[in-house]
């Protein structure tokens, strides 16, 4: 059974956030399977428990649940755990540890040289470079927007609520972004980088929270508004 029940051949739209369980029909027609779904027989059923999500004709299943799968491409915020001569150990909140190699970095790093430039416990912004047929998985920081994250906070939240804390377009992110005045980084691993003072961080990772507990709730984005303005109101932030 489904929360919301629907015409198949009408999805919900994407405002809607409707609760799917494994084998439940979620459309047919011009509808296209996408990620957490399978087609079979003319229609597109939900292959996991999750929030039913269209995106561009896609029909998704966004999981409620699990660890942190990586993908080619996805930014992610990743922690130093061990070092050798030529490549860094981190570790991305997923099952896979994930090397950085020192080509891949944007200093010239010489072989031995690797405890220069970074050490066991920093925090980086990097990409997903590689994820092979058995999950061997590389990282890069080789783009001007990847770089160690020094000072601020890091916070975690299921990465299965990391589009709900974006928003559609980043409206979300960007709403808590302009009240507390914070510098604020998502990763699609679910962690977060949020760096001001210390009330305003206080505010943005409480805001945070409420979108990762009420993240199936309509109307969400009007009562985190209502939430922000009396939060910076009281704070004076």
């Amino acid at each position: 059974m489904t929360e919301n029940i629907e015409s198949k051949d009408a999805p919900a739209s994407e405002g809607e956030r409707e609760l799917v369980l494994p084998g439940d029909v979620l459309a047919e027609g011009k509808f296209k399977a996408g990620s957490g779904t399978y087609f079979e027989n003319g229609k597109i059923y939900a292959a996991q428990l999750g929030i039913k999500s269209v995106r561009a004709n896609f029909i998704n299943v966004v999981p409620l649940a699990g660890q942190y799968i990586p993908k080619v491409g996805d930014q992610v915020i990743a922690i130093i755990i061990d070092m050798g001569p030529s490549n860094w150990l981190t570790e991305i909140n997923s099952p896979y540890p994930a090397p950085l190699h020192i080509t891949e970095v944007p200093w010239r790093v010489d072989f031995g040289d690797t405890a220069r430039y970074l050490k066991v416990g920093d925090v980086i912004l990097a990409r997903i470079l590689m994820v092979d047929e058995v999950k061997h998985v590389q990282v890069s920081m080789k783009d001007r927007s990847l770089r160690k994250l020094q000072g601020g906070l890091l916070m975690e939240i299921p990465h299965s609520k990391v589009p709900r804390v974006i928003g559609r377009n980043g409206s979300m992110i960007q709403m808590i972004k302009e009240f507390t005045g914070c510098r604020i980084i998502v990763g699609q691993n679910g962690r977060i980088w949020i760096d001001g003072t210390t009330d305003s961080v206080t505010v943005a990772v409480r805001a945070i929270k409420k979108i990762d507990e009420e993240a199936q709730c309509l109307g969400l984005t009007e009562r985190l508004k209502e939430f922000l303005e009396t939060e910076m109101k009281d704070k004076k932030v």
